[in-house]
């Protein structure tokens, strides 16, 4: 099993966590040259401020809203990504840091725990040493962790912030639930030409036979779709 944790909004809670003033306000934080917008609280999503946004754009809805913005720091997110990841590698001898806020662990050996109390566990230790919130999502292969943890994201009450695929029967629900556009590795570019064969979610891709995959995605796409029907392959 792996499980893939995510830390929310990470740049923004980064700044919460030395300065708690800016929690439950909108915050916004900018690229090296104060361009444009590359994390949002979720405050700031809520106010329909989108990923990449002109700051000369927006600048008037930043000050019309009190939207919070911050330059980056990026030694300052390196650090507590360090911070994050230490606390991870407590859990799991197989740690693959994917990006500067995620990482995959691989549970081997771990076919008698309870891997959703685990996780539960292992978010509220990363929490209470970092001050940075996680979500984490368990499933048999890296893409359907992936999955998982969107759905994680998307229903923290209901989830608690971590869930964990581990029937068929909750593999196809996720699979339909997921657009087709949202799946990892596949892009707005591919998900129109999927669009236009009828292709809107998750589960219409993996229905898709292989040698069409294979042509239009290649291998990769063809691993990703074995991915999402739970055979390990990436």
């Amino acid at each position: 099993m792996y499980a893939l944790v995510d830390c929310n909004n990470f740049y923004a809670s980064c700044e919460r966590v030395f300065n708690p003033a800016l929690n439950g306000k909108p915050v916004v934080v900018l690229s090296n040259n104060d361009g444009c917008v590359i994390a949002r609280s979720n405050e700031s999503k809520a106010l329909g401020i989108p990923m990449g946004a002109n700051e000369f754009e927006f600048h008037q809805l930043f000050k019309e809203k009190n939207v919070i913005v911050h330059s980056s720091n990026f030694a300052l997110y390196g650090d507590m990504s360090f911070r994050v990841m230490t606390i991870l590698n407590r859990f799991s001898p197989d740690v693959e840091v994917y990006s500067i806020d995620e990482a995959f662990l691989k549970f081997v050996g771990f076919e008698n725990y309870d891997l959703n109390a685990y996780c539960l566990e292992m978010k509220r230790k990363v929490t209470k040493g970092t001050g940075i919130p996680i979500s984490i999502g368990i499933a048999k292969t890296k893409a359907l962790s992936k999955v998982a943890n969107k759905i994680a994201k998307k229903f923290p009450v209901e989830t608690k912030g971590v869930y964990l695929i581990d029937t068929d029967e909750k593999r196809i629900k996720a699979l339909k639930w997921l657009k087709v556009e949202d799946i990892w590795g596949i892009g707005r570019r591919y998900a129109e030409k999927l669009n236009l064969i009828g292709v809107f979610n998750a589960l219409q891709f993996i229905e898709l036979n292989d040698e069409y995959v294979k042509k239009v995605f290649s291998v990769v796409g063809l691993r990703l779709k074995h991915d999402l029907m739970g055979k390990p392959t990436l």
